[in-house]
């Protein structure tokens, strides 16, 4: 897997691991007022990004726990009401929830081979161009679930099990698709930047 990204100039940064699998940079000197705006905007991205994450994981293990005391259980005549509700709910939350995360360490299928061939130019050009269309299509994602979430709002449509409304996993995924689109921007200005990939 490709290194995580980092934003800036190498003359003006120094890399760092944060412990957390991010590699950061640090600002010695040097740093016009640009580059330390977005420096700033990276860094809060990318802790939302940890935080949603952590919960995707959280998610995750309440499914698996859930499902394997719904088997034991129903087995013993004493099902849980509303794991299926339950689990589908948490499958939204783990999925959506782990897009930045894992869009931004690249955690996701990387295909390279042909794009490690082309000159620094062209591969920035390539980057540029695939990460405009991965933004495009995560807007897309985003205004769509923001509108379902809208009409499941104002219908009221709950769970038939549990009576949990809908929307809000449609306003959470929504919001992670767009904290996706602007990873793949950060993304996009990392590749203009000093750092080579």
């Amino acid at each position: 897997m490709p290194p995580a990204p980092v934003l800036g100039s190498s003359a003006a940064r120094r890399m760092e691991n944060d412990g957390g699998g991010f590699t950061r940079s640090v600002t010695t000197r040097g740093c016009t007022a640009r580059e330390g705006m977005m420096e700033h905007i990276l860094q809060v991205a990318v802790k939302i990004c940890k935080f949603l994450y952590a919960l995707s994981g959280v998610a995750l293990v309440e499914m698996m726990l859930l499902t394997v005391a719904d088997v034991i259980l129903r087995e013993l005549g004493r099902p849980i009401t509303g794991t299926y509700e339950l689990v589908a709910f948490s499958g939204a939350v783990v999925v959506g929830f782990g897009l930045p995360y894992t869009s931004w360490t690249r955690g996701h299928v990387y295909m390279e081979f042909l794009v490690e061939k082309m000159p620094r130019g062209s591969r920035n050009m390539a980057y540029a161009i695939t990460r405009l269309m991965g933004m495009s299509l995560f807007a897309v994602a985003a205004y769509n679930l923001f509108l379902v979430g809208v009409d499941l709002y104002n219908s009221g449509e709950v769970s038939p099990t549990l009576n949990f409304p809908f929307y809000p996993v449609a306003y959470g995924v929504g919001v992670c698709c767009s904290l996706v689109c602007l990873m793949l921007l950060c993304d996009i200005v990392k590749a203009y930047g000093d750092y080579n990939e």
